[in-house]
């Protein structure tokens, strides 16, 4: 009995498994930008207010866990009128949704500098599992990663009804230049 209850608590511990390392967001050298199809053209955005945390072990990336949190008022189309129909109530809504969340649940291996990630997303209080390819170089204490994922805006409740939903394409393209150090 004494021997099952020091096993479990053994494998509760994970067997002095260590957790992954914090990694800092080099927010200076990192980018969230979004396109869209818009009004017969391709229409660029950046999200300019986020930040994210990152736990990541280079020889456990099935370990790595990442959350990073954007304001969703904070996306910057280029020209004030294309920013204000953005975060509009019709699409972002950023007034009553002020926040966009992302959250690493899996990082698979590929091979090389390249990986699978699993991710939940969360727009306009709707959340919805993700899975997109992304790069990961690690130099030392520094890490550098780029992705890209496909969203179906309309699985997020965003620009579902009246002229916005045939003006602007189903499809965003999220792409993220992230650079970190490891604390």
């Amino acid at each position: 009995m004494i021997r099952r209850a020091v096993l479990a608590g053994l494998l509760l511990l994970g067997l002095g498994a260590a957790a992954p390392a914090p990694w800092t967001i080099l927010r200076d050298a990192s980018t969230i930008d979004m396109t869209v199809r818009a009004f017969g053209m391709s229409r660029h955005g950046r999200f300019e207010d986020w930040r994210g945390d990152i736990a990541f072990d280079p020889a456990a990336p099935g370990q790595t866990r990442a959350t990073v949190v954007v304001q969703a008022a904070s996306l910057n189309m280029g020209s004030a009128a294309l920013t204000r129909r953005a975060t509009a109530p019709a699409m972002l809504d950023a007034a009553r949704h002020p926040v966009i969340r992302f959250e690493l649940r899996r990082l698979r291996p590929l091979g090389g500098d390249r990986y699978s990630a699993q991710a939940d997303i969360t727009m306009k209080g709707r959340t919805r599992p993700v899975t997109f390819p992304l790069d990961l170089r690690v130099t030392g204490d520094r890490a550098h990663l780029t992705g890209a994922i496909t969203l179906d805006r309309t699985d997020f409740g965003i620009g579902t009804s009246g002229a916005w939903n045939r003006m602007v394409g189903r499809e965003v393209t999220v792409r993220v230049a992230l650079q970190a150090r490891r604390v």
